[in-house]
């Protein structure tokens, strides 16, 4: 059986004007001459992807998705129309999302993260951005400290949501992230804390890092602003815990410990309002 929605490896079977058709279970279906890789002859063997073009018929590529099906990913809104939203998944033919699988309704331009799933009724792959149940945060199979995968799939007050190892919702709190996180964005991370209620905590730091690295990457990060610009950033002991997270992405804590340690090293000066490169 033809895997819908995922890569397939399959035989060419015989040559057409426009592409090849290569053989299957489920009938011959064709991979249209743009697609069809440099010296390939009939007989070969070609690694494809399998969905449905605009008329319903099986049709292959050597293009990528940005997903397949079973995966979560963040894609763009390219179009909306009555019936549901299409999402551009690296693909000629967008990814629909129908009305009723979403979550917020989706406008053109805006990224949103959605699962893949083959739809049993229409045979289609289709998105939805109701995630829940396809999470498994019911059945944790993972440890504390272990490393992992995570997919930035929403932002809170609290911090930002990350979808772990494509399989289990968790939280990487903001007042530990120190770099520009967007929706989509992967990143390694590891497993803080699994909670009584299944609510998993993840961070970005590798299991036994210091204090001082934090404080360290906080500094370096704070030096390279301070080069970049004019010699000086807003920012200073009275400046409150917004002002600091959205100027640099860390704590006031961090901020405070990092400037203490260049203020003490003869790097900077700080002012009431700002701090500032010492001259050399």
């Amino acid at each position: 059986m033809v895997e819908l929605g995922d890569y397939n490896e399959l035989e060419i079977a015989r040559a057409v004007d426009f592409g090849f058709y290569l053989t299957s279970e489920d009938g011959d279906i064709l991979l249209p001459m743009k697609y069809v890789p440099e010296g390939a002859r009939i007989g070969d063997k070609v690694r494809v992807f399998i969905y449905r073009d605009s008329e319903d018929r099986m049709i292959a590529t050597n293009l990528e998705p940005y997903a397949t099906v079973g995966q979560f990913a963040c894609l763009t809104c390219t179009d909306v129309t009555p019936f549901g939203a299409f999402l551009d998944w690296g693909l000629e033919k967008d990814l629909l999302v129908p009305l009723n699988n979403q979550k917020d309704k989706m406008q053109v331009g805006k990224k949103y993260c959605v699962y893949l799933y083959l739809d049993e009724t229409s045979d289609r792959v289709v998105g939805t951005s109701k995630l829940g149940k396809y999470l498994q945060n019911e059945h944790i199979q993972l440890t504390e400290g272990e490393e992992v995968q995570l997919l930035v799939a929403g932002f809170t007050d609290l911090g930002i949501k990350v979808i772990i190892n494509n399989a289990y919702m968790g939280m990487l709190y903001r007042n530990e992230v120190f770099k520009d996180l967007r929706l989509g964005n992967t990143e390694t991370g590891y497993i803080k804390h699994i909670r009584p209620d299944n609510k998993i905590d993840v961070t970005l730091r590798k299991p036994g890092a210091s204090q001082k690295t934090e404080s360290d990457e906080a500094s370096d990060k704070i030096m390279n602003l301070l080069k970049q610009g004019s010699g000086w950033l807003p920012l200073s002991d009275n400046s409150t815990p917004e002002e600091i997270y959205q100027l640099l992405g860390m704590s006031k804590k961090t901020f405070k410990r990092a400037i203490g340690g260049l203020y003490k090293a003869g790097l900077i000066t700080i002012s009431e309002d700002s701090i500032r490169l010492t001259k050399a």
